[in-house]
């Protein structure tokens, strides 16, 4: 057990936990810009697809990075027990840095093809390799300067970077957009924000080149009690595998879809489901993130009292009772429009079950093509909840919202009656006096559509069915005359609170779970595993089970059964450890 007795942080021991803690949230600046820009980035990059094809690969590439984080944490967190944690360091902020500034000078798609995809997924790997060696590097650094006692409130500094990483990516953003405007935003000016990255890059390399290696390594290797083979001692004996297994089940894979849910998961619920403009969704958010973030700290410091464990799972516990009547009344107050023609006007999709598919596709080499999973992915894109019924084999999928019925598929003589109606309108547009340039625009548009025998089954599909949700008072996007802001900030700002609870609190617990000489390989796997896997890969889950069940919120049940699987698990197995000693052998 620990002693009891604290002592005070020197201004060299707060000099280089600042210094750790300055140089990982521009690690997630760099991490997280990807993930504010995913919309902009899939017509980048991604044009060759539909458009929410291209949003869906755009979240996968995203994920991507997600997904190798794990492989990160054992290549760096092998070196970083055997070598040292400062060298370690600096190596995965190059690796980080290097890797999203030339994310800015990339070619897109236009310019270069496929190979401009092929190029970024490349760059987002390396990106989650290096962040697969931060975190544990700089939870278990700090956690080894800090005072017996103090543990949670020292780290809860770390658990702050990822936020405020985020909240300054979405900053740099917003000024970029204000400045140049949206359409040279969206045209160059995205570029910027990976661009002016590079400057953070050189701070933190020089911040890094100035600190001090972590006193407990320090210690076991003058003692020459570091470890040989740290991967095989972490996962190859049962002792600590056991650990390993019960960290990531018992606290990590809950407390990682928290706060995926609770950061990214509504910022994209905003944007994607609800309809909210990407400046005005980009804005609350980073509002919630200012007020939340302190808690990051308390919570942090008051596991130093009552525990980790408990607000850890605390945090679960209310994330499974509440996230559903929460989201709804976000949709009431972010979309009033949205959330009436929900309880008014039913929609309903009338398929062949044999045609409808689960459409989950982390690899990104499978295309729905039926017409059951392409009337799915339309009104799952338009962010409109349906009940599915089933109809005989063979018959094609028809949706009918209200009284009004769409089909799916149409015939040859469908499409031309549709292109003879085209430009029947597109002819009125042009004879008439003054003239609509906007409406002469989307009528050309329509015209060429329809003539392309590829396209024009999707372009009356989307026409008709634009039209039948318009008359049900479905909106195009959400009307900002009716936006609630402050109900909006009150329930993201919840959200945030409960990323802080179940955040704040884990890197304490995570190092004092295991011994000094494997600690950071330890410690950085279930992490990773855990944040990278489980929370990664939520928007894509979450986008599935919506467009397989036909109700927006369903998506939430991938959050809600995990955190509470990790309540249930470590309520019953993981063990306190706020009183473990860190710097003991065993």
């Amino acid at each position: 057990m620990a002693t009891t007795e604290t002592r005070p942080m020197s201004a060299e021991e707060k000099k280089v936990i600042f210094a750790s803690s300055l140089g990982t949230v521009f690690e997630w600046y760099d991490f997280y810009l990807y993930g504010s820009l995913a919309a902009i980035i899939a017509k980048q990059f991604f044009s060759g697809l539909d458009e929410g094809s291209a949003f869906i690969f755009a979240l996968l590439a995203f994920a991507a990075g997600f997904i190798v984080r794990p492989f990160g944490a054992i290549f760096f967190g092998r070196l970083g027990d055997m070598i040292g944690r400062k060298y370690t360091f600096l190596v995965t902020i190059l690796i980080m840095g290097v890797s999203t500034f030339i994310v800015g000078i990339l070619p897109n798609y236009a310019s270069i093809g496929v190979a401009a995809p092929v190029i970024l997924i490349c760059l987002r790997l390396l990106q989650g390799l290096a962040l697969g060696g931060e975190y544990g590097g700089a939870a278990t650094y700090v956690a080894e300067h800090a005072p017996a006692g103090q543990r949670g409130a020292y780290t809860a500094w770390i658990q702050t970077t990822a936020t405020l990483g985020l909240f300054l990516s979405l900053m740099v953003i917003l000024g970029t957009r204000t400045i140049i405007g949206e359409e040279a935003f969206a045209d160059w000016g995205w570029r910027v924000p990976f661009l002016v990255s590079v400057i953070m890059l050189i701070i933190s390399v020089y911040i890094r080149l100035s600190m001090n290696e972590s006193p407990a390594f320090v210690k076991m290797k003058a003692e020459g009690k570091t470890s040989k083979a740290p991967l095989s001692e972490s996962f190859g004996q049962w002792k600590n595998l056991k650990i390993v297994l019960l960290a990531l089940f018992g606290l990590v894979m809950g407390q990682a879809v928290v706060w995926y849910s609770g950061q990214f998961y509504a910022l994209f619920f905003l944007t994607q489901a609800l309809k909210v403009d990407g400046a005005t969704a980009n804005i609350m958010v980073a509002i919630s993130l200012i007020i939340g973030t302190p808690f990051f700290v308390i919570f942090g410091t008051l596991s130093d009292k009552i525990g980790r464990k408990p607000l850890i799972l605390l945090g679960c516990l209310l994330a499974v009772v509440t996230y559903f009547p929460v989201f709804k009344a976000l949709t009431k107050a972010a979309n009033p429009d949205l959330y009436a023609a929900q309880q008014s006007a039913q929609v309903t999709v009338t398929a062949d079950p044999a045609e409808c598919s689960f459409q989950f596709n982390p690899t990104g080499t499978k295309k729905f093509t039926s017409s059951c999973d392409i009337a799915k992915q339309r009104l799952a894109g338009a962010s409109v909840s349906y009940e599915n019924i089933a109809a005989p084999a063979g018959t094609p999928a028809v949706i009918k919202v209200g009284e009004t019925v769409v089909n799916v598929k149409y015939s040859a003589e469908d499409i031309a009656a549709a292109k003879a109606k085209a430009e029947e309108k597109l002819a009125a547009l042009n004879a008439a006096e003054p003239k609509d340039a906007k409406a002469i625009e989307a009528a050309t548009k329509s015209v060429k559509d329809l003539s392309n025998e590829k396209t024009a089954g999707a372009t009356l599909l989307g026409t008709n069915l634009s039209a039948a949700l318009k008359a049900a008072g479905y909106p195009a996007k959400a009307d900002m005359a009716k936006f609630d802001k402050v109900t909006v900030i009150i329930i993201l700002t919840y959200l945030v609170l409960l990323v802080t609870m179940v955040y704040g609190p884990i890197a304490a617990m995570l190092v004092e779970m295991f011994p000094t000489r494997i600690r950071y390989t330890s410690m950085s796997l279930p992490y990773h595993i855990g944040n990278g896997w489980f929370g990664g890969l939520m928007p894509t889950t979450a986008f599935a089970i919506v467009a397989q069940t036909g109700n927006m919120y369903n998506g939430l049940w991938y959050p809600i059964i995990i955190a509470g699987a990790t309540v249930v698990i470590g309520g019953l197995f993981v063990k306190e450890t706020k009183d473990n000693d860190i710097y003991a052998d065993d």
